[in-house]
């Protein structure tokens, strides 16, 4: 066991000491593996960032609550006379008032700085009370809106991505004119992808009566969320459902998450074949060129397992390499940048920034080691066979 060991050593470092001497051939191999690990670390990091958005804005104490039966907000209609109860039911933060906010969700227009072309931009009407259930929200720039006046703050993510939203500006949604009058951050959640503004205001603006959407309302600890869920879903007179915050944007990061780590995943096959392929062709002309080297270990007794595995790991080594270098270059490219799309599931912009995590890292550079020895496997294999006697003719 120790000589095979010694000999897989040897051959090895014979192998690894001849790279300078093939750096043209090694460098295509390098540099189409650290291509495949850029597109794939940087298509997933999309997945990544989205969700970050979504999931950072959760609180496991703050429960949202909706009409029975809604996917989101966008579907659920709350009477007033609702609301109050839900504000009254037992787990619910109170102060001076209820820590609770009804409030109303609305999509409007509003055209992007980068083509000018019109997107879905959300606009929330929101309580009072709502800046004490997130208690993540803090204005960074002007002021907060005052109750009963046209006036809009917009999310940091918003204002960065759509024309118009700064402070002192006005724009016309519905039967309004708003006035700008704050920035606000978020902890980067979803909620810097919003407008906020009085829902008192935005009733009438859009006809909704005196009807809300959902209910943000703040408990008194994690552990109060299941009997605060049972008073308001065992109450005759509601017919809601009740969501922890965290679940409720974590489920509705789903959908686009999935559907780019898919698309991520098939595009990186797609490549990975190719790189696959210049594994090969760099290993085989390694090979080629150390033909009578490996014939003579062969004679010297060298088995075939070491040869093997000899070949194998020089492959492995040029494709960490190339994951070492596209995994940096995915991460110096596009870590923090920032871009929206739309969240289907809710039918409006989300603002984001591209997440480089160290576990794409790790994952880009096991495919880049997967993809090393699959390109690295027949050439070996064809070392291991070359006929001893033949290749020693041609010294």
């Amino acid at each position: 066991m120790l000589n095979w060991l010694s000999q897989i050593v040897a051959v090895t470092a014979v192998n690894l000491r001849s790279l300078p001497q093939r750096l043209g051939s090694s460098a295509v191999a390098v540099i189409g593996i650290g291509g495949v690990v850029i597109v794939f670390v940087a298509t997933l990091s999309i997945a990544q960032g989205f969700r970050a958005a979504m999931t950072a804005a959760g609180d496991p104490r703050t429960a949202i609550i909706m009409r029975a039966g809604s996917d989101t907000e966008m579907s659920s209609i709350i009477t007033r006379e609702n609301v109050q109860i839900v504000k009254d039911a037992p787990g619910v933060v109170r102060a001076s008032t209820p820590l609770a906010s009804g409030e109303l969700f609305v999509i409007v227009n509003h055209p992007k700085k980068s083509t000018g072309t019109d997107a879905n931009v959300p606009l929330r009407g929101v309580e009072p009370a709502a800046f004490e259930v997130r208690e993540e929200v803090r204005i960074v720039e002007g002021r907060r809106f005052e109750p009963g006046r046209n006036e809009i703050i917009a999310g940091r993510a918003a204002a960065r991505q759509f024309a118009g939203l700064e402070v002192g500006r006005t724009v016309r949604w519905g039967e309004n004119t708003w006035t700008v009058v704050g920035i606000f951050e978020a902890g980067g959640g979803i909620a810097e992808s919003e407008i906020w503004c009085d829902a008192g205001v935005l009733q009438p603006a859009y006809r909704r009566g005196s009807t809300f959407q959902a209910v943000y309302a703040k408990l008194e600890s994690a552990e109060a969320f299941q009997g605060f869920k049972d008073a308001l879903t065992g109450d005759p007179r509601l017919d809601v459902q009740v969501v922890r915050e965290t679940d409720y944007y974590a489920e509705q990061s789903t959908v686009l998450t999935q559907l780019i780590t898919t698309l991520g995943f098939a595009i990186a096959s797609l490549m990975g074949i190719g790189a696959v392929f210049g594994a090969v062709n760099t290993m085989y002309s390694a090979v080629a060129t150390r033909t009578r080297e490996i014939a003579t270990l062969r004679a010297l007794g060298f088995g075939a397992g070491p040869v093997v595995l000899s070949v194998l790991a020089e492959s492995a080594v040029l494709a960490l390499i190339g994951g070492v270098l596209g995994g940096l270059a995915a991460w110096a490219i596009f870590d923090g940048y920032q871009t929206a799309t739309m969240n289907w599931q809710s039918f409006s912009q989300v603002a984001f920034a591209f997440r480089v995590t160290p576990q794409l890292l790790a994952q880009g550079l096991l495919y880049a080691l997967v993809m090393g020895l699959v390109g690295g496997l027949l050439p070996a294999v064809r070392a291991a066979r070359l006929p001893v006697v033949t290749a020693l003719r041609e010294l």
